[in-house]
């Protein structure tokens, strides 16, 4: 990894990030099965530590499968501020070594360090002491793949969790692809795994045995890429100019709600989330969606884009409510709502995070 000529990638991924910030705080829950969420009836899992996830117990489960998984489990309720806080501190970290970091959400990261700015002997080395340096400022472990490319960098990270790290160099990349389940690979989600191993696709050398063709049959626009990262390909440059598209909050009742009251209050919390995202970076959309989703999970959106940005919390307060208004009187209870601002009329700060999901039972 020290041939200047190749690029050096880090993905630095924090080792069960919001359970690890409980348990480091509250001492009592250290060494057992911590899941944050709510134990509601409609509660969902929102992060689970390693000792929970021994049982089964993983994030978006839901609360009532995952204490019948682990009966002892402690639900601990989300602390989103601190959470934002401690991934400020880890971010300054990784600013230390390289101006290009690319935010992927709070507990991970892109970083290229190429440029080698510490003047470090090796990639490997600057992931060594950037996860040093992240458990002196926070107490927390975070784990690293490095590589010459962002697809593999990020695999690399998830093969030596928690608290470690791995390589893939370019001479051993597309052979070291080859033996790795697909269902693994970035951008290939459960329902593209389920086809592809209809189609006899299992490993990556199943996907790289397949010609462009066949995969542009079979997957269309995803085929270039696919085509790729069977041959342990990426170009993509860490990006820390990405451009926010959207930025929403959203919520799941402890019960199916059929008062307009109810669902309206539902939606101006939501409204009020995303409204200080909005205004603490500056950053104004011209489209407003809400989002609904019915007791049998049929979700369905309404929109409005406006000529020019909402730029008052009462314009967004009111867009929201006239949406939601649309879909009264309903037949049937509502589970979740949600509210979603996007068309950016101002660039948002870079390296911002989506604004967090917030479930049953939260205040807003």
């Amino acid at each position: 990894m020290a041939d200047t000529e190749v690029r050096k990638i880090i993905h630095v991924d924090m080792d069960a990030f919001f359970a690890s910030v409980e348990q480091r705080d509250d001492p009592s829950l250290r060494g057992r099965p911590v899941a944050v969420g709510y134990a509601a009836a409609r509660g969902v899992v929102a992060a689970a530590s390693y000792e929970a996830r021994k049982f089964g117990v993983r994030s978006a489960l839901p609360s009532v499968t995952a204490m019948r998984r682990c009966p002892d489990l402690v639900f601990v309720p989300p602390r989103f501020d601190v959470y934002q806080e401690v991934s400020r501190r880890i971010h300054e970290v990784f600013a230390l070594y390289t101006d290009l970091i690319q935010p992927l959400s709070l507990d991970e990261a892109y970083l290229d360090v190429t440029a080698n700015r510490r003047g470090i002997e090796t990639a490997w080395r600057t992931a060594k002491q950037i996860r040093a340096a992240i458990l002196e400022e926070t107490g927390l472990t975070a784990s690293a793949g490095i590589s010459y490319n962002k697809f593999l960098a990020k695999l690399a990270s998830d093969h030596r969790k928690p608290n470690g790290q791995f390589a893939v160099t370019p001479d051993m990349g597309p052979a070291w692809i080859e033996v790795l389940p697909v269902s693994r690979f970035h951008g290939v989600g459960p329902v593209t795994a389920d086809k592809m191993k209809r189609l006899g696709i299992a490993t990556g050398a199943d996907l790289r045995a397949k010609s462009f063709e066949f995969l542009q049959q079979h997957f269309g626009s995803s085929a270039g890429w696919y085509y790729a990262i069977s041959r342990g390909q990426d170009d993509r440059p860490v990006n820390p100019d990405r451009v926010r598209k959207s930025s929403g909050s959203e919520t799941t009742f402890d019960h199916d709600l059929t008062d307009p009251a109810e669902i309206e209050a539902g939606v101006l919390r939501m409204a009020e989330d995303v409204w200080n995202w909005c205004e603490s970076r500056r950053s104004f959309g011209r489209t407003v969606t809400v989002k609904i989703k019915y007791g049998d999970f049929r979700q369905i959106t309404r929109s409005r884009s406006q000529t020019g940005a909402v730029t008052t919390r009462d314009a967004l307060r009111q867009s929201a409510l006239d949406l939601v208004r649309s879909v009264f009187p309903v037949a049937k209870g509502i589970r979740l709502v949600g509210v979603t601002v996007s068309n950016f009329t101002d660039a948002p700060a870079t390296g911002e995070v989506e604004l967090p999901m917030f479930r049953e039972g939260q205040a807003a």
